[in-house]
C-alpha cells in the first residue's frame, strides 16, 4: 500500500494572551502532520517552540526531509532512531501511532500496552503578571483543584502569596521558566514552602542547574527545559525530584513512553505537561499521563477557539480522547 503525507500550518486564537518570564502570545501557531494507506489516515500535532529554536517554517522544513522514509513506510521505533526529536518528531510520530491504530481497528491505548485511560485531574495556567493581576486571575479560578502559576522575576514573594491568598484550597504548581538565580533560588524556596507550593518547575536555567545538588528542597523540584530525551535522566537525578514530559520535547508519545518508564526505574516523579496546542496535541499525552502524579494538559482551555471535535473538559478533569479526534 502506497503512503501519502500531508502537513500543514494552522494557527489558533489564545484567549486574551498567554504571558511567562520569556514574553507573551496571543496565537497558539501548530503544524499538522496526516499521514494516509490504504484507505485510513492518521493525525498528528505539533508545537514549534522558540526556545529550542524552532519555528513553523524549520517544522515544516524538517518534516519534509523525512517524506521520502515516511511515505515508504517507516514504523516508529526506526522514526525515533531515524529524526532529531522535537516538535517536528511529534507530529509525525502521533500521527503513525493514530494511523497504526486505525489499521489495526484498536485504540492507541491497548496498542501501547497501556490500561484503558481515565478522566486525570489537570492544572489551569496563571499566567505571569503584576501580584494584583495575578491574585485577580487566579480568584476566578479558585474552584479548581490544582493551578499552574507563571512567574520567573527577580522577586516572586509577592505573586506566591498573592497567588495562594486567592486560592487558598488549590494545589500549586510554580512554573519559574528558567528565571531565579543561584542568589534568590533559597530565598523563593523558603516562600513557597511557607505558601505551601507543591512543586516548583525549571527554577533555573538548564544547564545551570548544578546548585540544585548542594541546596535544601522543601518543595519537590521538576525538570522541564532541562529534559528532552532519556538519555538526559541520569545526570538530573541527583537535581530534580521529577521530570516533566512533554511530546514537543521528547519528539512524540513513543520516545515519552520509553522516558516515563526511566524516570520512574531513576524514583523521579512525573508531570505530563503541554506547550499552548489543541486537543489534538494533548490527546497522545492523556495516554501517557496515566498514573503521573501531575498532569498539566490544559492548552485547550487557553484558547478562544479549539477543534471540533475536541477533549471534553469538565470543571479540573480531562476526558480521554474519543476516536474522532485522535487514537
Amino acid at each position: 500500500m502506497t503512503r501519502q503525507m500531508k502537513t500543514i500550518a494552522e494557527h489558533f486564537p489564545i484567549s486574551g494572551s498567554f504571558t511567562i518570564s520569556r514574553g507573551s502570545k496571543t496565537t497558539a501557531s501548530v503544524v499538522t502532520c496526516h499521514v494516509s494507506e490504504g484507505g485510513f489516515s492518521g493525525i498528528g500535532e505539533c508545537v514549534p517552540y522558540g526556545r529550542y529554536g524552532e519555528t513553523i517554517d524549520s517544522v515544516l522544513a524538517a518534516i519534509e526531509t523525512m517524506r521520502p522514509q515516511i511515505e515508504a513506510g517507516i514504523g516508529r521505533e526506526e522514526l525515533r532512531q531515524t529524526m532529531q526529536g522535537g516538535a517536528a518528531r511529534n507530529a509525525v510520530d502521533c500521527a503513525l501511532w493514530d494511523l497504526e491504530a486505525k489499521k489495526a481497528g484498536i485504540p492507541a491505548f491497548t496498542l501501547a500496552g497501556l490500561a484503558e485511560p481515565r478522566p486525570l485531574t489537570t492544572a489551569y495556567t496563571i499566567s505571569l503578571g503584576e501580584p494584583e493581576a495575578m491574585a485577580a486571575q487566579t480568584a476566578r479560578y479558585a474552584h479548581r483543584a490544582l493551578l499552574k502559576v507563571k512567574v520567573g522575576t527577580a522577586d516572586d514573594a509577592s505573586r506566591i502569596r498573592a497567588v495562594r491568598a486567592a486560592a487558598p484550597d488549590s494545589a500549586i504548581i510554580l512554573d519559574a521558566n528558567e528565571g531565579w538565580t543561584e542568589n534568590n533560588l533559597a530565598y523563593h524556596f523558603a516562600v513557597c514552602a511557607e505558601s505551601g507550593v507543591s512543586l516548583i518547575e525549571q527554577p533555573l536555567p538548564a544547564g545551570h542547574d548544578a546548585p540544585l545538588a548542594s541546596i535544601s528542597r522543601p518543595v519537590p523540584v521538576c525538570a522541564d527545559e532541562s529534559v528532552h530525551k532519556t538519555e538526559d535522566l541520569p545526570k538530573l537525578a541527583g537535581l530534580y525530584d521529577a521530570v516533566n514530559i512533554k511530546l514537543d520535547k521528547t519528539g512524540g508519545l513513543t520516545e515519552a513512553l520509553r522516558m516515563r518508564d526511566a524516570a520512574r526505574a531513576l524514583n523521579l516523579k512525573i508531570m505530563v505537561g503541554c506547550m499552548v496546542g489543541t486537543s489534538l496535541g494533548m490527546a497522545p499525552a492523556v495516554l501517557l499521563a496515566e498514573g503521573a502524579e501531575f498532569v498539566d494538559l490544559d492548552g485547550p482551555l487557553l484558547l478562544a477557539r479549539d477543534r471540533e471535535p475536541g477533549l471534553h473538559y469538565e470543571g479540573s478533569l480531562v476526558y480521554p480522547p474519543r476516536p474522532a479526534l485522535w487514537g
